[in-house]
């Protein structure tokens, strides 16, 4: 979506993302796995980008035995002694 007159992919609305985001958390949630999400500035820099973010967050935030970590301390946390 880098570029500037043409995208491979459609325009998708700031909602829209949310609603991804949160199916993603979700599913990872449900399976006992991890949600790792990826912003490239070019796309989280917008404020209706970072009230989403901080949507997704609440909604993260209402589920039990939930981590927000580094990947520093996700590797420790799989290898100890590895990431040290």
């Amino acid at each position: 979506m880098m570029e500037r007159f043409q995208s491979l992919r459609p325009y998708t609305p700031p909602r829209e993302v949310g609603r991804i985001w949160r199916d993603e958390f979700d599913a990872a949630y449900a399976a006992g796995g991890v949600f790792q999400l990826t912003m490239h500035p070019h796309f989280i820099g917008h404020r209706s980008r970072l009230l989403v973010l901080d949507e997704l967050l609440a909604h993260i935030r209402t589920h039990d035995d939930v981590w927000f970590a580094t990947h520093a301390d996700l590797a420790a946390h799989v290898a100890p002694g590895l990431a040290d």
